[in-house]
């Protein structure tokens, strides 16, 4: 099974990583600080951002997979996925400030409105029209 969607949105995010991750090494690179921040405190937010990043998308990435294979392409699904991705690049350009910005929270806002859905179409898809749990099936002894 094709699942055109989440594809083209594991490509996005993997792209985003990739570029979350430059926007730390040019300073890694430039002032050759190996390990940790070195005190850089615009390298210390942008590797925040980048973590912040892989906290959320793994699971992010997993419900959109799951809701597309049990509920089909539709184009909520795609405006979900073009919501996250703007809302992780919003977060990553948001972290760079000093002060709090719309930018980090309505990036942040977004991204969890976005999980919430994908979770209540996940409970949605895999409760709809049962009223209880299906008991597990009986494996039949071999004789």
């Amino acid at each position: 099974m094709v699942l055109p969607i989440t594809l083209t949105f594991a490509a996005a995010c993997a792209l985003l990583n990739l570029w979350l991750a430059i926007r730390c090494a040019r300073f890694r690179i430039k002032d050759k600080i190996l390990h940790g921040d070195a005190g850089h405190v615009l390298l210390a937010r942008r590797m925040r951002a980048h973590a912040n990043y892989i906290e959320y998308t793994p699971i992010v990435l997993i419900l959109f997979a799951l809701v597309e294979m049990a509920l089909g392409a539709s184009l909520w699904l795609w405006i979900g996925a073009l919501a996250y991705v703007l809302a992780r690049v919003a977060h990553g350009f948001g972290m760079d400030a000093d002060q709090p910005t719309i930018w980090r929270a309505g990036g942040m806002m977004l991204t969890w409105g976005v999980m919430v859905a994908l979770a209540i179409a996940a409970l949605m898809a895999a409760y709809a029209g049962t009223r209880a749990l299906p008991a597990p099936p009986v494996l039949a002894a071999q004789v």
